[in-house]
């Protein structure tokens, strides 16, 4: 029984002195893993890439801002901050100085969205954002706005955001009843709704106005209840009662 005691227990500190090691051997592998975020802004994009790569980091720039205190091609902020602890491989994002603005903002107002883009890149100038908004009195995919405006200073980046026009949305309606109304009455109703009405179909047939105004509508296309955008085309068939005779 005291040689089992003694076996277990030489086992058990075998354990321990396993686990020890594990856990120190993994704190190592981890803090061997782990680098410091140097610093990066005021250094200009060369020293900045040789810097994060020192620390076996990444580095992503792709945003670019106006500055009238960080001369062109320099660090002008960085995330994470220096001094942040982070993985090897981590990428650290910068944003690049274009120094102070000096170009002037074009009026893009009124042109096609490709020649307002291709105006704006000739110029030095980034499109930005491309937003739509449906409008009755400016040809589709013009440029009716744009931000920054044109001739705008103190501004963030170079890019310039466009709201083109679009189609506006053609008006639908829901086709009434006209069967059993009086032809002129509903001739009026078509109209007056944005509707166009086709030659109307006489039976018998008639070439008097004032018999065609008090026929009668026996049949319609489209029938009553269909959706039917404004401009669209109205066949109606109409029944002139035949005259009243004496007896």
């Amino acid at each position: 029984m005291l040689r089992l005691l003694r076996a277990l227990l030489y086992t058990l500190i075998l354990l321990t002195v396993a686990l020890a090691s594990f856990l120190t051997a993994m704190r190592f592998a981890i803090h061997g893993s782990e680098t410091t975020v140097p610093q990066l802004t005021g250094l200009s994009m060369a020293d900045a890439e040789r810097a994060a790569q020192n620390n076996g980091l990444l580095l992503s720039g792709a945003d670019r801002f106006y500055s009238s205190s960080v001369p062109a091609g320099y660090i002008l902020s960085q995330m994470p901050t220096a001094g942040t602890t982070v993985r090897r491989g981590f990428r650290v994002q910068v944003a690049e100085s274009l120094g102070a603005q000096t170009i002037t903002i074009p009026n893009l107002v009124g042109q096609s969205e490709r020649a307002a883009e291709m105006d704006a890149r000739r110029r030095g100038l980034e499109p930005g954002s491309v937003s739509t908004m449906p409008t009755a009195d400016t040809a589709a995919e013009t440029v009716i706005a744009q931000f920054p405006a044109s001739g705008a200073v103190g501004v963030a980046t170079p890019r310039v955001s466009l709201l083109i026009s679009a189609a506006a949305p053609t008006a639908v309606f829901v086709m009434p009843e006209l069967v059993g109304m009086k032809l002129g009455a509903a001739s009026d109703l078509v109209t007056a709704a944005g509707m166009k009405l086709a030659k109307v179909e006489m039976q018998p047939g008639s070439s008097s106005s004032a018999e065609l105004v008090s026929a009668v509508v026996v049949e319609q296309s489209p029938t009553a209840g269909s959706r039917i955008a404004a401009g669209s085309t109205v066949t109606l068939k109409a029944y002139r009662p035949p005259p009243m005779t004496a007896p």
